[in-house]
């Protein structure tokens, strides 16, 4: 599920000796010391750590690179609430606050517009699809937060929260738009073809829309399955 695993990114304009680190990840104690060491060996420290969303593979080492670091964290619940399109300043660096919900209802994206960088979380990977994860995603928002993204995207690459970066963004959430839409497709199909009769329709969707999929990952499937049922009894 966490592709290569989470991604941390540490952010710092050349010169300064402020970072900002996104996403520290999972309580792993080696993990946390390599990123200090990155911060260190640029001359650095950590006065600020952003959080994408609250899963436990992005945020679960926050208090503990919390007391690391002495820097405060926002997101995920913790510290100020963010606001759409709100600017961070961080010395030279600047961040730009995207709200995206749909993948969980906390997540958040980040653009660093000097850099040419735009973060996703778990919004947009570098591999594969993101499950939007019923009850806390959603689908409607999801597709309006890949809207958002789209309009940012233009000349920067893509940062995700699990896998490679991809150098053309705005070329990557195009896909990720047209995937969406197809499996709606695809799932209109299977309840036509008799899905929706079944106990389960969720799980008779995934064994038709998904079967090409592992079943070790059937469980998430069902998840954004039942999502996209919910979209579509939303509208009719």
């Amino acid at each position: 599920m966490t592709l290569d695993g989470t991604n941390t990114w540490v952010l710092h304009v050349p010169g300064s000796d402020e970072a900002v680190v996104v996403d520290p990840g999972p309580l792993d104690e080696g993990h946390l010391q390599a990123v200090l060491e990155v911060v260190r060996a640029v001359g650095a420290r950590v006065t600020l750590t952003l959080l994408t969303h609250g899963h436990f593979d992005h945020a679960e080492s926050a208090d503990r690179w919390a007391e690391l670091t002495g820097a405060p964290v926002r997101g995920a619940g913790r510290g100020r609430a963010f606001t759409d399109d709100e600017w961070i300043t961080v010395g030279d660096l600047r961040i730009q606050v995207l709200l995206t919900p749909g993948h969980t209802k906390d997540s958040v994206s980040f653009l660093v517009p000097d850099q040419q960088l735009l973060l996703t979380g778990d919004t947009v990977l570098g591999r594969g699809t993101s499950v939007v994860a019923h009850p806390d995603g959603e689908l409607a928002a999801y597709l309006a937060s890949l809207d958002r993204l789209a309009g940012v995207a233009g000349g920067m690459t893509l940062g995700p929260g699990h896998g490679p970066t991809h150098a053309d963004a705005a070329a990557v959430i195009a896909q990720y738009a047209r995937h969406r839409l197809q499996r709606l497709d695809q799932v209109r199909a299977a309840l036509a073809a008799g899905a929706g009769d079944a106990d389960d329709v969720a799980q008779a969707v995934v064994e038709q829309v998904y079967a090409d999929v592992p079943r070790e990952v059937w469980p998430a499937a069902h998840k954004t399955v039942q999502a996209q049922l919910d979209y579509l009894a939303a509208r009719g």
